[in-house]
C-alpha cells in the first residue's frame, strides 16, 4: 500500500510548493493571533523552502514570509511592553 504518490509523477514537486507556500500564509496569518512563538518560525520556513523551490504561488509565499516576521515583532513588542518571556491581553 504506498500513500504517496511516486516520485516521478510530474508536477508533485510543483503542487508541494505551492502547499508550503498556502500553509507559511495561513499558519502566519493564523500567528498573529495565537501561538506566534511557534507559527512564526514555521511560518518563515516554509516561505522560504516554497520560494527556493520556485513554487507558481510566489506572492502567497512572500506573504508567508512576511507574515512570519510580523508574528515574531508582535511577539518582541509585547514582551518588551509586559516586561515577560510571554504576552496575553
Amino acid at each position: 500500500m504506498q500513500l504517496t504518490a511516486p516520485a516521478t509523477a510530474r508536477g508533485t514537486g510543483i503542487r508541494d510548493t505551492d502547499g508550503m507556500a498556502v500553509a507559511s500564509f495561513v499558519l502566519g496569518l493564523l500567528g498573529l493571533l495565537v501561538l506566534n512563538v511557534f507559527l512564526g518560525p514555521i511560518a518563515i520556513v516554509l516561505a522560504s523552502v516554497a520560494l527556493w523551490r520556485g513554487t507558481a504561488r510566489r506572492g502567497r509565499a512572500l506573504l508567508g514570509l512576511g507574515l512570519g516576521i510580523a508574528d515574531l515583532l508582535v511577539l518582541v513588542a509585547f514582551m518588551a511592553a509586559d516586561d515577560t518571556m510571554s504576552w496575553s491581553l
